[in-house]
C-alpha cells in the first residue's frame, strides 16, 4: 500500500477511513487486515515449501539413482530445475558443473532440513 501512495494521500485516505469507520472501528479494521496479510504470507510460505520439497525430493532419487547405476546423474536433472532450486536454495551457480551444483544443492538442503 506504501508504494502505491505518498504520503498525503495516505494521510487522506486514513481521514477519509476515520470519518466513515468512526474511531471505534478503525483498530478492528487494522486488526482484521493484520490477519488476512499473515495468513496470506503463511499460506504462500506453505506452497513454496511443498514445491521445493518436492522438487529436492525428486533430485535426490535422481541423485541416488544415478550413483547406485553408476550413470551420470548430469544427463537425467533439467538445467532449469537445477536453476530454480539453486536460485530458491541459495546457492551460486556461476563456474560451477552440474554435478557440483547438484552436490551443492543437497548439501544446502540438508541444512534447512528439506531432506533425510
Amino acid at each position: 500500500m506504501g508504494a502505491f501512495f505518498q504520503g498525503d494521500e495516505l494521510l487522506i485516505i486514513l481521514v477519509i477511513l476515520l470519518l466513515i469507520l468512526g474511531p471505534s472501528k478503525l483498530p478492528a479494521l487494522a486488526r482484521g487486515l493484520g490477519q488476512a496479510v499473515r495468513e496470506f504470507k503463511k499460506a504462500s510460505s506453505g506452497l513454496y515449501d511443498e514445491e521445493t520439497k518436492e522438487n529436492l525430493r525428486t533430485l535426490n532419487q535422481e541423485t541416488r539413482a544415478g550413483l547406485a547405476s553408476n550413470a551420470t546423474v548430469e544427463t537425467s536433472i533439467s538445467d532449469e530445475t537445477l536453476m530454480k532450486l539453486a536460485g530458491k536454495l541459495g546457492v551460486s551457480t556461476e563456474g560451477k558443473s552440474k554435478n557440483e551444483l547438484i552436490n551443492e544443492i543437497l548439501v544446502k538442503a540438508k541444512e534447512k532440513g528439506l531432506l533425510d
